[in-house]
């Protein structure tokens, strides 16, 4: 797959090729599979303080670290869409000559570089021992899924004025470090046996990465927990870190369950997902009662008031009961939808999903309802129809409210967008916890950032909500999960890398961790 000469010593991927390899030949310090992973604004930088109603005052990280000037940000991920103004270089001075990456554009000479994005590079042998031969269309670094794009923005994407996702959430977009450079590094492809990003591909960007000269790499990506020595991540992040490097990874997004955690060994900056203090409620109303939800729906019901039903209730002949409760494709018959605002119950197949199934089978509107592990968390999606989405013991309120033989009429108001909000940072049930199953003697995650409705940069290949279904397109849209608060701590970290330039890896997150805010509230 991969045949590499040692680059700054670190010798990741060298000799790394299709056939098995004894792990007795000189020069060999290990072999493991190569196994799979997964992928796991404008408001979040006042909430945490570094801006106050767009002014920054001169005691503001921003201003004491020149908002990240020259700090250069590696993303591991989905690569980026280079058009998306939080890349433009207005004003940029000359890439540092201490860059020694590349913009590797060869088979797409649509995509260009900047003096902002100044390097992008793309990893596919590993995902191609496993798909089999790959065509042009996956030589690029151009992001065809949006992840990576949000991400790379989140932690050091430029400013642009007058951003929203159909309206809402209205501010000037930013990174943590707007005057970073970036850099992306694509090793993460379309899912192949729930597996996006493989190991052999990891260990080759970590190993380019740390040849380019990053000083920061950010990476929402991971797995199941596994020994370090044959976790590609902890591998590639060991040296890395060892270079000087500061690596940032998402925690995953398995909470609540304890020991869910990943991305644990100790050199690794882990970080898991809370709210901000900005809602989008709508509401759904019903009787002489309302229930606030939160959603990000482009289209909103016509005046007047719709059939409320429960997606069992809409049973297709050929589905199970659990199947309909979930709203998974196919689960729901069209004449009992039709015309209906449907309650689906969140689990299993993707919230925006199970929206784009009442929608094909008739539906008005949609109140996702939480199940009882995922409780009082609930989350605006960019939902394909009018819709919103409600807590557990709200949603067991309203489903109590229908009543066999009876119709219930009701109502989704339009979302608005809603600042200063309380109680605000709680922790995102879906946050994966501790303990650490691999060195129970660390605790991690090591802290938290906004992961929740983070609007940033979106590629103009992918709907906003990922849907082959779904023909809109945005610039900028709405993610939850601790891939978007890694990058906050990523921006973060560029900043005091700007700051303190000779501060370790170590020394860095120490002082983030020990100096971060510890008033948020846990709510499941």
């Amino acid at each position: 797959m991969y045949t590499r000469s040692k680059v700054r010593e670190t010798n990741l991927v060298e000799n790394l090729v299709l056939f098995c390899i004894s792990p007795e030949l000189p020069g060999v310090v290990s072999v493991f599979p190569s196994r799979g992973y997964q992928l796991h604004t404008t408001r979040s930088w006042q909430f945490l303080g570094l801006e106050s109603d767009g002014n920054v005052n001169s005691n503001s990280l921003w201003s004491k670290a020149g908002y990240g000037k020259d700090t250069i940000i590696g993303n591991l991920d989905t690569g980026v869409w280079p058009e998306s103004e939080s890349f433009a270089d207005d004003g940029m001075a000359d890439v540092p000559t201490e860059w020694k990456g590349i913009c590797d554009n060869e088979f797409d000479a649509s995509f260009t570089c900047n003096k902002k994005l100044i390097g992008a590079r793309y990893f596919n042998k590993g995902y191609e021992a496993h798909v089999g031969p790959l065509n042009i269309s996956y030589q690029t670094p151009r992001d065809s899924n949006g992840h990576g794009t949000h991400t790379l923005s989140t932690a050091g994407g430029a400013f642009v004025a007058n951003t929203s996702l159909f309206g809402y959430g209205s501010g000037t977009a930013k990174g943590g470090s707007p005057h970073a450079r970036v850099v992306t590094y694509k090793v993460c492809w379309p899912p192949v046996n729930g597996s996006e990003c493989f190991g052999a591909d990891i260990l080759a960007a970590f190993d380019a990465a740390i040849s380019d000269g990053v000083h920061v790499i950010s990476m929402s990506v991971g797995g199941i927990p596994r020994d370090y020595f044959k976790d590609s991540i902890a591998i590639g992040s060991f040296h890395a870190v060892n270079s000087g490097i500061k690596v940032v990874c998402s925690a995953g997004n398995s909470g609540p369950t304890a020991g869910s955690v990943s991305n644990l060994a100790p050199w690794i900056f882990t970080v898991a997902a809370s709210t901000m203090d900005r809602e989008f409620p709508a509401y759904v109303s019903f009787g002489n009662s309302s229930i606030k939800g939160q959603s990000i729906s482009s289209t909103s019901l016509a005046v007047g008031t719709y059939p409320i039903i429960s997606s069992t209730d809409a049973q297709a002949t050929n589905a199970t009961a659990n199947d309909a409760r979930l709203c998974f494709v196919g689960s729901l018959d069209p004449a009992k939808v039709n015309g209906s605002i449907v309650i689906c119950t969140r689990g299993t197949n993707a919230r925006v999903e199970k929206g784009e199934v009442v929608l094909e089978a008739g539906g008005a509107g949609m109140v996702l309802i939480n199940n009882a592990s995922t409780g009082n968390e609930i989350i605006a999606d960019a939902h394909v129809l009018p819709a919103t989405h409600i807590t557990y013991s709200e949603g067991q309120t309203l489903l109590s409210y229908l009543k066999p033989n009876s119709t219930v009429l009701g109502y989704i108001t339009k979302p608005e967008t809603v600042l200063n909000t309380k109680p605000a940072p709680f922790m995102a049930a879906f946050s994966s916890q501790g303990p650490n199953t691999v060195t129970p003697g660390i605790l991690k995650p090591d802290i938290t950032a906004p992961g929740v409705s983070v609007i940033a940069a979106w590629t103009g290949a992918a709907a906003p909500t990922g849907l082959a279904f779904d023909k809109r397109r945005v610039k900028f849209n709405s993610e939850s999960g601790t891939s978007m608060s890694c990058p906050h701590t990523s921006g973060v970290v560029g900043l005091l890398h700007t700051l303190y330039a000779d501060w370790t890896p170590a020394a860095i997150r120490s002082a983030i961790m020990t100096t971060g805010k510890r008033n948020f509230l846990v709510i499941i």
